[in-house]
């Protein structure tokens, strides 16, 4: 995908929301990002096509997952200077509670980077940041410029 060599290219290679506007599933989730400096926080708004189980209810374990892995996949792109997005090698997801039919928020960090491959842990979290509702460990392949 040469879509973060078009945003370097026209200036924008900080505008994270023009990004995800460039992958569908995140489009379809409804994505957002926020940058508050060198903080990256995604936001999933709710939406009722988000829910899983609607007797609870409660939001999509896939859903869920695809959102660590976006999140993850947006702060790499944040912190290094990928020609294409980072592909996935393997991804382990812990669930720890439901998520409620509320927006959910998510930060990610890269523990660690070499040239080929990084590691990155993912939080989502609804009404308490210290209270994860999922948690997710990455590793992600790395195209670098």
């Amino acid at each position: 995908m040469k879509i973060l060599q078009q945003l370097r290219d026209e200036g924008r290679a900080d505008d994270m929301q023009a990004l995800l506007a460039s992958i569908p599933y995140a489009r379809f989730l409804g994505m957002q990002v926020e940058r508050k400096g060198n903080e990256i926080t995604t936001i999933l708004p709710f939406k009722d096509s988000l829910v899983g189980n609607v007797n609870l209810p409660a939001i999509h374990g896939g859903a869920i997952g695809a959102f660590l892995e976006l999140t993850s996949v947006i702060q790499l792109l944040f912190d290094t200077s990928c020609e294409r997005l980072p592909k996935t090698v393997d991804i382990s997801i812990d669930y720890l509670r439901s998520g409620k039919p509320v927006a959910t928020y998510g930060r990610a960090i890269v523990t660690r980077q070499g040239r080929r491959v990084a590691n990155v842990r993912a939080e989502i979290w609804q009404d308490e940041k210290t209270r994860p509702i999922a948690a997710a460990h990455g590793h992600y392949l790395l195209t670098p410029v």
